[in-house]
């Protein structure tokens, strides 16, 4: 079962609150909390992340309105239905300009109060989403999903299977390039926390001095620029999953803190002194041997056995060479543009299957998107493949190059266009028709290119 969603009743009527949580406890959807006043609620929200903030508007004291802005500035993604009287309806439909989600007047109608519960919790999950929208493009950027069918491959995706059922940490062990965060997703999506948000976070691609921000959030005025409250991903991921990825990056200064939140899930933000707590289940990956790193004084020994209690071990691509097949069709029908993908000749497909792969299923990927440029036909052949192996050196013979590690897709754009222009004699418009673009596009491309082409 998922983790229930957290909800704070805030009414001065005692009666009533007694009534709303036995109500809403009986559905075993929700954990609820009761504040018999804003002060109250005030607190209550400092040092616990709420999904539902059921809020009445006349209270003594620090009323419903002064509750609401501080949720909007403490706690962005907590939804807030406004609780009120007939006689002030008018000021409740103020509040929804201020930003809370609905409002409910009294008496309520049971089914009407838990249909709009359910409506604010998608909407939370809208809020997080969009939140989350850069990490997610970022994500989806690569491919979204597991292909194999070696046997080390399907012995890595029943483990994962297995320990997905469980709420342990996970630490997940590979090479660059080898997929581990689709491991890590394929854990989530397997959890019981599969409804809630999976939150990404590269360790390695943030400076030291933003990560505890960005991991823990930050309160208004912590350090310079820092003009709003900043929900920390910590909380954005509470009921799910936080990815940590290339954990072994993190600095001394901040593995301390992590690890006190692993043990406790308790933190501060950065430049608060409130403790809040939420439930997240942690899963890390890392290309690094953390052992090492612990023998080497960079990595806290006792931070390394919080985070391996299950370790999996993805294979490379090179020990998953049985993978290569159908992990090109699956990105040549991915990548194709058309309603029949490219094909590999046997030639180009045994070509693949000789080289190591050192940046594993990721290198696999680019090297085959460069040669859907190249190809002009139904099928990729050996030589649309021969520019990139020639330039690493490890077929043919060798071109020299300043970076003969690698060989852009510009590159291989330029050498295709250049070569589709002189097999049409220069004709702009059937070259364009030949390279599935506009002929404006060719003209830019030639621009770009510099390309000798006649007039």
């Amino acid at each position: 079962m998922s983790r229930k969603f957290n909800l704070l009743i805030v009414d001065d009527e005692e009666s009533l609150r007694t009534l709303l949580e036995s109500e809403l406890e009986e559905s075993e959807e929700f954990s609820v909390d009761t504040a018999a006043d804003g002060g109250q609620a005030i607190n209550a929200i400092q040092a616990k992340v709420y999904d539902i903030v059921l809020l009445d508007i006349r209270m003594p004291r620090v009323n419903g309105i002064e509750v609401l802005k501080f949720v909007q500035e403490y706690s962005p993604t907590t939804q807030v239905i406004i609780l009120t009287n007939y006689a002030d309806v008018k000021t409740a439909i103020q509040t929804i300009k201020m930003g809370a989600y609905d409002f409910l007047a009294k008496p309520y109608d049971i089914d009407e109060l838990y249909n709009t519960i359910h409506r604010a919790i998608e909407r939370r999950q809208l809020f997080i989403d969009n939140k989350l929208m850069k990490n997610e493009l970022s994500r989806k950027a690569g491919s979204p999903e597991l292909i194999g069918q070696s046997p080390s491959f399907l012995k890595l995706i029943e483990s994962a299977t297995r320990v997905a059922a469980s709420d342990s940490f996970v630490l997940i062990q590979g090479a660059s390039g080898t997929g581990k965060e689709l491991i890590a997703n394929l854990i989530h999506r397997r959890s019981p926390r599969s409804s809630r948000p999976f939150v990404a976070l590269n360790c390695a691609s943030i400076p030291d001095s933003l990560l505890e921000s960005e991991l823990f959030g930050h309160e208004k005025g912590a350090f310079t620029n820092a003009i709003n409250t900043k929900q920390g991903l910590v909380e954005v991921a509470n009921g799910g999953t936080l990815f940590l990825d290339e954990v072994g990056d993190i600095s001394p200064s901040i593995q301390p803190k992590l690890l006190r939140f692993l043990e406790t899930g308790e933190f501060r933000r950065v430049g608060g002194t409130n403790l809040l707590a939420v439930d997240v289940r942690v899963v890390t990956a890392t290309n690094k041997d953390l052992r090492e790193e612990v023998s080497a004084g960079r990595f806290r020994e006792d931070l390394l056995y919080r985070l391996n209690v299950f370790t999996l071990f993805v294979p490379t691509l090179a020990e998953r060479k049985d993978d290569i097949p159908v992990l090109a069709e699956y990105f040549l029908q991915r990548k194709s543009k058309t309603k029949n993908p490219k094909k590999l000749t046997a030639q180009a497909l045994s070509l693949l299957m000789s080289y190591e792969w050192p940046g594993n299923v990721r290198e696999l990927e680019h090297v085959l998107e460069g040669a859907l440029i190249l190809s002009s036909g139904d099928y990729i052949e050996e030589g649309d493949l021969s520019m990139y192996f020639q330039r690493l050196g490890t077929i043919g013979e060798d071109v020299p190059s300043e970076d003969s590690g690698s060989i852009s897709l510009d590159d291989l754009e330029k050498v295709h266009i250049e070569r589709v222009l002189r097999d049409q004699n220069y004709n702009r418009s059937r070259s364009a028709e030949i390279l599935g673009i506009s002929i404006k596009t060719l003209y830019l491309k030639i621009k770009k290119y510099g390309l000798p082409v006649p007039d």
